[in-house]
């Protein structure tokens, strides 16, 4: 079955990196776009960044993170990560790998990003 399981999330300062890593099994890695979601207190889920099957490929990112996080994928791993530079207190929020397998789109169990203020 398909497992997203994430690692990497911790307190930083304002300022600071953190890089997060998702270990995807269960279906054909190489074949689907990859993501990035957080939700913080209070919020809905939003899209942080995404990256396309093949590499090089399609990146996205939220106008919120551009210029600040770097997607990345290692197809030979199964892997994903999240490079997050310049954390702001707004970065709160629990992180989530996903999938889409149209349908359903399958999550991790997410990982806690803490910036204090």
């Amino acid at each position: 079955q398909v497992q997203l399981v994430e690692s990497g999330g911790a307190s930083v300062q304002p300022g600071g990196s953190l890089r997060l890593s998702c270990a995807a099994s269960g279906f054909s890695f190489r074949t689907y776009t990859m993501s990035w979601y957080r939700q913080a207190p209070g919020k809905e889920r939003e899209k942080v960044a995404s990256i396309a099957a093949v590499v090089p490929g399609q990146i996205w990112y939220a106008d919120s993170v551009k210029g600040r996080f770097i997607i990345s994928r290692d197809n030979a791993r199964n892997m994903v990560y999240l490079q997050m530079n310049n954390l702001k207190p707004e970065d709160t929020a629990v992180y989530y790998c996903s999938v889409l397998i149209p349908p359903p789109r399958f999550w991790g169990q997410g990982t806690q990003v803490t910036v204090p203020s």
